[in-house]
C-alpha cells in the first residue's frame, strides 16, 4: 500500500571504565536469565508500544500518542477530507506536541496543536479536548483555497503560523506512514502491545467515544460493540482507532474482515481467522469482570 498523502555533546567516559560497566551489565542480565528464565526477563523489559507500518516503513509511538493520532485521523474522515489532511495534521501535531495533549506551552499555547486561546482557537477546556482541537485545525485548513495542492509542510505552516516554519518537514515522512494505516489505506497496519488489563471496560463507553469522534454507528451487546462502516478502508480505519484506544478503554479484541487483533496473543500482529466477515463491520470486545 502507498503511504497516505504521498510521500549537546556528552562527556566521554574513560574507555576502561565503560568496558567494566558493560561487562557488569551483561553479567546482571545473564544472572537474571539463569535465575528466572528468558521469558520473564523479556516480559520485564517489555514496553507498551503501538506500531504503524506502510510498505517497508514503520513508526512506533506510545499508546497515548497513538490514540491521539487516531483521533485526529478519524476526525478528518468524519469531515470527509482526503488522506492528505490526516498527514498534514499529524505532521503538525508531531512537531507541536509530539502527539501529547499538553497542558502547557509557549505563551498560552495548549494541546495537541499548541493552539492559543488568545488567538481565537477556543477556550482552554475546548483546546484540551482532542476532538475539538482536531476539528478546529481542519476548519482552518479548509478555509485555505486549494489546500490539497499545497506542499504538506507549507500548508501546515499556513494553518499554524509557527515561528519555526521549516520544522514540519522533519515529520512529513513519519506522518505519511502513520496516516496510511489510520485512515485505512493500509490494512492491518496498526497494532499495539499493551500492559495487561487491570479493570473491566465498557462497550457503551467505546460506542459513545466512537459516536463523538467520528459519528460512529453501532450497537452494544454485553462486552462487545459492533460498528459499521460504508466500505472496507473505513472499517480498517475504525479498527485501527479501536486498537490505539485499547489501553484507555480496556479493549482486548478487535475483529474486521478475516483478521483479529488480540491484546493477549502476539499483539503486534493481526491474525487471520477462519470466519471471514463482510469487511465493513468492526467488532470490538472489552475486558469483562
Amino acid at each position: 500500500m502507498t503511504p497516505a498523502g504521498q510521500r549537546d555533546p556528552a562527556a566521554e567516559a574513560r574507555p576502561r571504565r565503560r568496558g567494566w560497566l558493560t561487562l557488569a551489565a551483561v553479567a546482571v542480565v545473564l544472572a537474571l536469565v539463569a535465575a528466572v528464565g528468558t521469558r520473564w526477563v523479556l516480559e520485564e523489559f517489555r514496553t507498551p508500544t503501538c506500531e504503524f507500518t506502510a510498505g517497508a516503513s514503520a513508526e512506533r509511538r506510545t499508546p497515548e500518542q497513538a490514540a491521539n493520532a487516531a483521533t485526529i485521523s478519524m476526525v478528518s474522515i468524519d469531515r470527509g477530507l482526503p488522506p492528505k489532511a490526516a498527514t498534514i495534521a499529524l505532521a503538525t501535531a508531531i512537531q507541536e506536541s509530539k502527539l501529547r495533549n499538553l497542558t502547557y506551552g509557549d505563551a498560552d499555547s495548549l494541546g495537541l496543536f499548541q493552539q492559543r486561546p488568545s488567538q481565537g482557537w477556543g477556550s482552554e477546556e475546548e483546546i484540551l479536548d482532542p476532538v475539538y482541537a482536531a476539528n478546529t485545525f481542519f476548519e482552518a485548513l479548509e478555509r485555505i483555497p486549494d489546500w490539497p495542492d499545497w506542499v504538506v509542510t507549507e500548508i501546515a505552516q499556513e494553518v499554524q503560523r509557527s515561528a519555526f516554519p521549516d520544522a514540519y518537514a522533519d515529520h512529513e515522512a513519519e506522518a505519511r506512514v502513520m496516516a496510511s494505516g489510520l485512515v485505512g489505506q493500509s490494512h492491518a497496519a496498526v497494532a499495539c502491545r499493551l500492559d495487561a488489563v487491570d479493570s473491566p471496560g465498557s462497550a457503551q463507553d467505546v460506542l459513545d467515544k466512537a459516536e463523538r469522534t467520528f459519528s460512529g454507528e453501532g450497537t452494544v451487546a454485553g462486552d462487545t460493540v459492533t460498528l459499521s462502516a460504508p466500505a472496507s478502508d473505513e472499517a480498517w480505519a475504525i479498527a485501527s482507532w479501536a486498537v490505539t484506544h485499547a489501553d484507555a478503554e480496556a479493549i482486548v479484541r478487535v475483529e474486521v474482515a478475516d483478521r483479529l487483533w488480540n491484546r493477549h496473543e502476539d499483539p503486534l500482529t493481526w491474525h487471520t481467522t477462519a470466519a471471514a466477515g463482510d469487511g465493513t463491520t468492526v467488532t470490538i470486545t472489552v475486558a469483562s469482570d
